[in-house]
């Protein structure tokens, strides 16, 4: 017998129980972007290695480490993209869609990146994410920030959710910071974790996320980000918590979050949960005013976010929160030789004159008890028995009152009895 054919670690297979979840997930995504005027794009999954090397950043753990990247027949570098930015300002450049205007756009695929598996956390993901470009005031980043609280409301988990605001300030201001930050951390350089002194150098702002209580323990102590603001990313800030106190929204400050990603200025924040255990991020973004011109287009202000669908749908588990969902409606029977003929054009006639309904037709030979058993196990409301000249609608489930879609089959039933 041949080996059979595993699918590759970190790279999951969604089955047909679990697609519903994501069905609704995604339809509930859909839907608040076009509450919010933002307009679906959809990028390639492979592109030239160069975009994310110019974007991301060289130093980064993701470049570094965690990319899908080969050469083609060509002998070009190609990488499955890590995350959706970087793509979807180069579609913008390339389509002339974003100098000198405003654009709202979303997107939602599969990423990839090559980490550690865990739950949650795969090598193959997806994100949805939203693109704000052409807008360069706080206003554009309360929308985002809104949009993505609008998610959790419709999701009906707003209370499992922590919103986490930061300000990187200018590259100007951020670069004084960097300086301040590294020569304290050098005075502490024997309390540092590894990763933490690799990074003085090459990241040492990454420093202030790292998961190690003793370097947390040195930043205690270090100066803060929020001290070298300038007065225009501390008016920036100042009005966007404005504009979500305004709104209702609560967050915290949090003066450690600075994102993974070398593009972004002024404006950061994540979308936090206790519910997934160390996997807490579910949403994230902030702004990157400088990244559109990096990569070839003209200077335009931008800001976005993405979270991780897989985490989502967690959370949401967790929380029961994901609607139940019935595969079939009506399950079909025909128990004579001729019902079974006629059988196909009964449920046709059933799916045509009831918009929405789920029919399945039962095929194979097995007696009435069978036929039923297979109808009861694939969770149908109902079951018709096609006789000759005859149906009946039989109630599977036990409900205090007919539903809409008993009212409806029962008239398609009696139209149906009296053509026959």
């Amino acid at each position: 017998m041949a080996k059979t054919i595993q699918a590759i670690r970190g790279m999951n297979d969604i089955l047909p129980d679990q697609s519903p979840a994501w069905q609704y997930v995604e339809g509930v995504l859909r839907e608040v972007a076009a509450a919010y005027t933002y307009q679906e794009i959809r990028m390639p999954m492979l592109e030239s290695t160069d975009l994310f090397k110019r974007s991301i950043g060289e130093v980064t753990d993701i470049v570094e480490k965690e990319m899908y990247t080969f050469d083609d027949r060509n002998g070009d570098s190609l990488t499955l993209r890590p995350e959706g930015t970087a793509s979807c300002v180069r579609a913008g450049n390339e389509h002339g869609l974003l100098y000198n205007q405003i654009q709202r756009l979303w997107y939602m695929g599969p990423m990839f990146r090559h980490e550690r598996p865990q739950k949650g956390r795969y090598r193959q993901f997806h994100q949805f994410g939203v693109e704000a470009f052409g807008m360069e005031g706080p206003d554009s980043d309360a929308e985002v920030i809104l949009l993505s609280a609008r998610l959790w409301q419709a999701f009906g988990i707003g209370e499992q959710v922590e919103l986490q605001l930061n300000s990187l300030a200018s590259n100007e201001a951020r670069a004084r910071y960097r300086d301040a930050l590294r020569e304290f951390l050098r005075a502490h350089e024997s309390e540092l974790d590894e990763d933490s002194k690799r990074r003085l150098d090459t990241n040492v702002l990454r420093v202030l996320d790292s998961k190690s209580p003793e370097t947390q323990a040195v930043l205690a102590n270090a100066p803060k980000l929020s001290e070298y603001w300038d007065d225009a990313s501390r008016e920036h800030f100042e009005g966007l918590c404005k504009r979500l106190d305004a709104a209702g929204v609560k967050y915290v400050l949090n003066e450690r979050l600075v994102r993974g990603l070398d593009y972004y200025n002024r404006t950061v924040f994540e979308w936090v949960t206790t519910e997934l255990g160390a996997q807490g991020t579910v949403c994230a973004g902030g702004r990157y005013d400088g990244l559109v011109e990096q990569l070839g287009g003209k200077a335009t202000p931008a800001v976005g976010f993405a979270m991780g669908i897989e985490r989502l749908v967690l959370l949401l588990a967790s929380q029961n929160k994901i609607p139940a969902h019935n595969a079939v409606d009506v399950y079909a029977i025909a128990l004579t030789e001729a019902a079974e003929l006629n059988a196909p054009a009964v449920a046709e006639k059933l799916r045509s004159q009831s918009q929405g309904l789920k029919v399945q037709l039962h095929c194979g030979q097995q007696n009435m008890k069978k036929k039923l058993a297979r109808a009861d196990k694939s969770g149908a409301e109902y079951a018709l028995i096609i006789r000759d000249n005859d149906f009946e609608l039989k109630h599977l489930r036990d409900r205090e009152q007919e539903d809409v879609i008993a009212a409806s089959l029962e008239a398609v039933v009696a139209h149906l009895t009296q053509r026959s």
